[in-house]
């Protein structure tokens, strides 16, 4: 295990780990050590590769968010991951912890989204408006406590802040996100949106394959007794 990495699956074609809040996936203006950084060292390191590690990304997570980001170690396996989340064969499973109760227990949210570059932020928008896209999601609220909400989110289209704007817009922004209307931060500067769970075909061996990332080890996600294995 590297000191700094949590490895949630690796093979000779990818590797997935586990991110905690606040940690950048790439080096940005900011300077911050990125993820993918750590994730090259600890391949050099392990295989003791001379040279440059290949490493493809062929999705994201927002810097504030928690979980599972996945990585490509060969060109091929990247191409054929891009084409994978491009063509939405990708489950993608999230955990968000909200203050306020959904107005419905369960429902699909099928939205327009502009996202604002300047602001870099998304706006749920009239669906007449030409630059947005649509945003599809269904959630589930699994669990409460005194304060809070847990719901699962299966996200059907992979948009800017998707999660966000969209629970934001129903009423219930994410514990944490003060972009999207949340009215205090969290100490680590992250947001309690965690990426649980992603399935899909392997994109060499063809089998289905799912990756679960544990949840952060904060109070705040023990106070609805939902377990790793959930």
């Amino acid at each position: 295990m590297h000191k700094q990495l949590e490895i949630l699956y690796e093979d000779n074609h990818i590797i997935a780990v586990n991110k905690r809040a606040s940690q950048i996936v790439q080096g940005d203006k900011t300077g911050d050590k990125a993820l993918s950084e750590l994730v090259k060292e600890f391949l050099k390191e392990k295989y003791s590769k001379q040279g440059n590690v290949y490493l493809g990304l062929p999705h994201r997570l927002d810097r504030p968010v928690s979980g599972v980001v996945l990585f490509a170690k060969t060109s091929k396996a990247l191409t054929r991951l891009n084409a994978i989340f491009k063509s939405a064969n990708v489950q993608k499973t999230y955990y968000a912890i909200v203050a306020n109760p959904p107005a419905k227990t369960e429902d699909k949210l099928i939205d327009h989204i502009y996202r604002n570059t300047k602001q870099n932020k998304s706006y749920v928008v009239d669906s007449s408006n030409q630059e947005a896209k649509k945003a599809i999601l269904e959630y589930k609220l699994i669990a409460k406590s005194e304060r809070y909400y847990l719901l699962e989110i299966n996200l059907i289209t992979g948009r800017h802040h998707q999660i966000r704007a969209q629970l934001a817009n129903m009423g219930c922004p994410i514990r944490g996100d003060l972009k999207y209307g949340y009215p205090r931060s969290n100490k680590n500067g992250g947001i309690n949106l965690h990426s649980r769970k992603i399935s899909f075909i392997h994109p060499v061996q063809k089998v289905e394959i799912s990756i679960t990332a544990p949840f952060p080890d904060e109070k705040i996600w023990t106070v609805f007794n939902i377990s790793n294995a959930h």
